[in-house]
């Protein structure tokens, strides 16, 4: 998908219940999308198999958070993040990733494993949309997307050390990871 596909502004929500799960390769190709991927998604399974996982990437999402979560996945790490999805129309939806590597028998890193859950609404409105929408607004200030990757990633380095918590610790003190409130249709 590429950012040419016109958001909508419409919100998608799955259940309580349910887990979105899908698998890469080492490089982000999918390897593997349960059902209720591609129904939120609103892609087939030859659609988005061997497709980069950034098919379902929201343009108003920021790049400094995949760059952290690329980094912490690659060196071996888990990680919890927000994200905003991007729906094959141009809907999005809410999620909150966990994020980790998958090894084979021998130990050798083979590719990714996300499972995502229903975000609580509240933290959504609260914390993560006006950080993220902060993040942006730092990454489309600079003339090159590069760099404006790299000024976000430095505005939430800084917003992180003023809290004097790691980005793992920041995640943790918004509520259980776990939590599966539920976010009502509006």
């Amino acid at each position: 998908m590429t950012d040419t596909v016109a958001v909508t502004g419409t919100e998608r929500f799955f259940q309580p219940d349910e887990i979105i799960v899908s698998k890469t390769d080492l490089k982000g190709a999918i390897t593997y999308a349960n059902r209720l991927f591609l129904s939120l998604a609103d892609y087939t399974e030859q659609e988005v198999l061997d497709a980069p996982h950034s098919i379902v990437r929201h343009p108003e999402m920021p790049r400094c958070i995949f760059k952290l979560l690329w980094g912490t996945i690659q060196s071996g790490n888990e990680i919890f993040a927000y994200v905003m999805n991007r729906s094959k129309n141009g809907d999005h939806y809410w999620v909150l990733a966990h994020v980790t590597p998958s090894y084979d028998a021998s130990g050798a890193m083979t590719g990714f494993h996300s499972n995502r859950r229903v975000p609580d609404r509240d933290i959504l409105n609260e914390t993560i949309i006006p950080l993220y929408q902060n993040l942006l607004q730092v990454e489309k200030s600079n003339p090159n997307r590069k760099d404006g990757m790299e000024a976000s990633f430095q505005k939430l380095a800084q917003t992180l050390e003023d809290m004097q918590l790691s980005y793992e610790e920041f995640i943790f003190s918004l509520g259980k990871p776990q939590n599966t409130q539920s976010a009502t249709a509006a």
